[in-house]
């Protein structure tokens, strides 16, 4: 057990039985009150984000981490399959553990797979990703306003506005937190 004021940004601890990543901690105090320390976390199991006031009195449990690359091979009713490169040992993710991710996961690439306890909860995005568009209609003679886009369909399957010169084939940038057009790769 450990004290509130303990807490770092990045940790991983149990909440309500359940483990939450911290992603923003603030130590208050107000006037001739005892202080507190005002949490902002993510529950792995859900993903829904919260904040938290914890006293002093209050203990906290920190939980055992660890991150891991896995390459992603498949998915099939089971799940989402990653492979261990050193161990060659396949990690089969639930669909609603990877829900809002798998537009993103592209076979062959790695991820990092977060771990508490050695179980998986999380995956972690880069913050860009590599993708092959496999669909994009031709751009239009004569378009030439600043800033025309077009659809383009990726391997994934996640359609990206992109500038009027991509053509099917080359590889792009794709931003992982609002699936945008970066550039280029």
């Amino acid at each position: 057990m450990a004290n509130p004021t303990d807490i770092r940004k990045g940790k991983v601890i149990a909440y309500n039985g359940v483990p939450h990543a911290v992603l923003e901690v603030q130590h208050r105090t107000q006037g001739r009150q005892a202080g507190f320390v005002q949490v902002t976390m993510r529950n792995l199991l859900t993903g829904a984000s919260t904040a938290i006031k914890f006293l002093s009195s209050d203990s906290i449990t920190f939980l055992q981490t660890s991150t891991v690359a896995l390459e992603y091979s498949y998915v099939d009713d089971m799940g989402h399959h990653f492979l261990n490169t050193e161990t060659y040992e396949d990690v089969c993710l639930p669909n609603d553990l990877i829900e809002g991710k798998k537009k993103f996961l592209a076979i062959g690439k790695m991820y990092d797979i977060s771990y508490v306890d050695d179980k998986p909860v999380e995956i972690i995005l880069p913050a860009s990703i590599l993708m092959k568009v496999v669909e994009s209609p031709d751009g239009i003679r004569g378009d030439t306003a600043s800033n025309v886009q077009k659809p383009a369909t990726t391997e994934t399957g996640l359609i990206v506005q992109v500038p009027l010169f991509i053509k099917p084939g080359e590889v792009i940038r794709v931003s992982s937190s609002d699936g945008s057009y970066i550039g280029r790769a």
